[in-house]
């Protein structure tokens, strides 16, 4: 099956795995993120930013470069919550289609729905977990939406949503101050917990015993938590956090200014403005499921999306 290519073009980042398969086992080989902030101003104009195209697209001339440069035969790109909502979104998929048709013919990005989106960071979040702390709940904070999945090792899914619930939708919707107003996070905590209050009707939280958090604001969070000197995902993948400690932090990063986030080497520039929000936005899921289960803390993932990509390129077209 050769090398297989995973991109992931998300509201605030683009995420790029090359994986090789041997014996019919992935084997990484290159994995890397930019922050392109996509979906910035979406929320309120409708359309994607032609700055946002401009830097998604650049970001994807040099993926394809890498994925040309390790022979990547075959590439699946899946764009969700910014393009989803843009009125704009036919100019973002042709340029996808332009690049990534050097690496395989008709391929362009698609937009999945918030539910296979769940399902696929599912495959990949619980992947190194052992079955014995099924069943698990998989929690994708991304820049515009998350997405919530209970299900068993083995991929049976309980329930799934998404909510239109995101670091960089509360940033520029609500907590446009820096460091946010004691106001601002009151408004974001009833706006998080509306949404919150449809996953518990339509996901059957209690039944899970294991949270696993993904994507950048629980992996910066991991980061953080152990005092890292650098961002080393090794030491992130499987990391636990326990709520109580995790609440200090939080409350932390939300009063800090955004200048003041990013001198830490452990968060990534783009991300330094809209982690006070997915701080919040972590603090209400944490009380979410102390009300529902008796969890004490987040197993932290550093497989995702993009693990699940390559699962569904293995699987037989």
């Amino acid at each position: 099956m050769g090398r297989l290519a995973a991109i992931d073009c998300g509201t605030n980042s683009i995420r790029l795995l090359i994986s090789e398969i041997v014996d019919g086992t992935p084997h990484e080989i290159h994995r890397t993120m930019e922050i392109v902030r996509l979906g910035q101003g979406v929320d309120a104009t409708g359309e994607l930013h032609p700055e946002a195209l401009a830097r998604t697209r650049a970001a994807l001339e040099n993926y394809v470069d890498i994925m040309k440069f390790e022979k990547v035969q075959r590439v699946r790109m899946v764009a969700t919550s910014a393009t989803r909502d843009a009125e704009n979104r036919e100019e973002f998929f042709s340029m996808t289609a332009e690049l990534l048709g050097h690496i395989q013919p008709g391929a362009q990005a698609e937009v999945i729905s918030g539910e296979e989106e769940a399902f696929l960071s599912f495959r990949g979040a619980v992947h190194d977990l052992p079955a014995s702390r099924e069943p698990f709940c998989v929690i994708d904070l991304g820049g515009g939406s998350t997405e919530f999945v209970v299900g068993t090792h083995s991929g049976e899914i309980a329930g799934s949503t998404s909510v239109q619930m995101g670091c960089v939708r509360l940033t520029e919707r609500i907590m446009r101050s820096d460091p946010p107003t004691p106001s601002e996070i009151e408004v974001a905590r009833d706006y998080i917990r509306e949404r919150l209050d449809m996953v518990t009707t339509l996901v059957p939280i209690s039944q899970a015993t294991t949270f696993v958090g993904c994507a950048g604001t629980f992996t910066t969070l991991s980061a953080l938590a152990q005092g890292l000197e650098r961002y080393d995902p090794s030491m992130i993948h499987c990391s636990e956090l326990n709520f109580e400690a995790l609440r200090v932090l939080t409350d932390q990063l939300a009063a800090t200014p955004s200048a003041e986030r990013g001198m830490n080497p452990v968060i990534h520039q783009g991300r330094a403005d809209v982690i006070g929000s997915g701080s919040i936005i972590v603090q209400e899921i944490m009380a979410m499921i102390q009300r529902e289960t008796q969890a004490r803390g987040f197993v932290i993932s550093e497989k995702d999306i993009l693990d699940g990509i390559i699962d569904s390129l293995r699987e037989p077209e």
